[in-house]
């Protein structure tokens, strides 16, 4: 006989649903979380370019040279192999370096160093396949003189860090020659000329990323001067870098390379560079200073290229 007490289907256990395990289980997913989470950003850190002001002088010079194409015809099929290529080409740098070790982050375990190895293959191919198609038709051999500089300038690079740390903005300053051809590069893919004027946008585009190198280096360096006389006496390299940067621009100006509104381009990093000495003191914020150096590269960019639209 059934008792009258029967109210319906017999509940959970309550062991099952104890406190106790539900804050272990979540304790678990969350631990499961996190590592998975680690993981992802381990994976990114070992193939994602982790130098962003490099994007700036990748990319900016690559832009004036394609806008500076635009007074003539434009091989806009050529323009955009190209584009691929470079960006690829400097893609490949980091995944590379953390497969053979020699970046801050390296690839240490087989699953890491397996999974490089197929990024490196992916960009790789991506890399040459746009190079080659590039150079299939023999009419864009001049890329071959220009990455022969870049190599080299690279080269040498690696060369002039292993001197110490003191290098370290010599190496910098010698591989953005490098990093802004890209702006020759494209200027001569889209017009099929290698002529004064794509010398003049790497040269234009070198001078600018080599100023911002150095100030960027004296104010990390300067960061506790609280007046002129301490500035000026930890800054002079690169007031007489300053200096030395008007000089080469009015010579090249003097030679034709450069027009006047090319030498324009230049004034806003020049006044940045000189109100520095004579600012009063503020604290140093590396994140603020790495947004304002990328806006005078935006700023240094657009005036370059409305120098060759006006």
């Amino acid at each position: 006989m059934i008792s009258s007490r029967y109210r319906g289907p017999s509940t959970p256990c309550p062991v099952a649903t104890a406190p106790g395990l539900v804050a272990q289980d979540d304790s678990r997913t969350g631990v499961a979380t996190h590592i998975a989470s680690t993981h992802n950003g381990r994976q990114k850190a070992l193939v994602s370019p982790r130098e962003h002001g490099a994007w700036g002088m990748l990319l900016v010079p690559l832009a004036t040279g394609a806008v500076a194409a635009l007074r003539s015809s434009v091989n806009g099929v050529a323009l955009t192999l190209f584009i691929v290529a470079a960006m690829s080409l400097f893609w490949l740098r980091t995944p590379v370096e953390s497969w053979l070790g020699t970046s801050p982050i390296k690839a240490q375990t087989k699953d890491e160093r397996a999974f490089v190895l197929k990024m490196i293959a992916a960009i790789g191919l991506l890399a040459v396949g746009s190079i080659a198609a590039l150079l299939w038709d023999g009419l864009s051999r001049g890329l071959l003189t220009i990455g022969a500089v870049a190599g080299l300038a690279f080269a040498i690079q690696v060369g002039v860090k292993r001197l110490g740390r003191k290098a370290r903005m010599p190496a910098q300053i010698i591989g953005a020659v490098g990093l802004t051809s890209t702006a020759a590069g494209a200027y001569y893919v889209a017009t099929g000329k290698l002529d004064h004027v794509a010398v003049a946008l790497w040269l234009a585009n070198w001078l600018f990323a080599g100023d911002q190198i150095h100030f960027v280096q004296v104010r990390i360096r300067s960061s506790r001067a609280a007046n002129m006389d301490e500035k000026m006496k930890q800054g002079l390299p690169f007031f007489c870098g300053q200096v030395g940067l008007i000089g080469v621009i009015l010579a090249a100006c003097r030679l034709g390379l450069f027009s006047d509104a090319m030498a324009l381009a230049f004034v806003p990093v020049l006044v940045r560079g000189t109100l520095w000495f004579v600012r009063r003191y503020r604290p140093l914020d590396v994140h603020k200073l790495g947004f304002s150096e990328l806006t005078h590269s935006l700023i240094f960019g657009a005036l370059l290229c409305a120098s060759f639209l006006v």
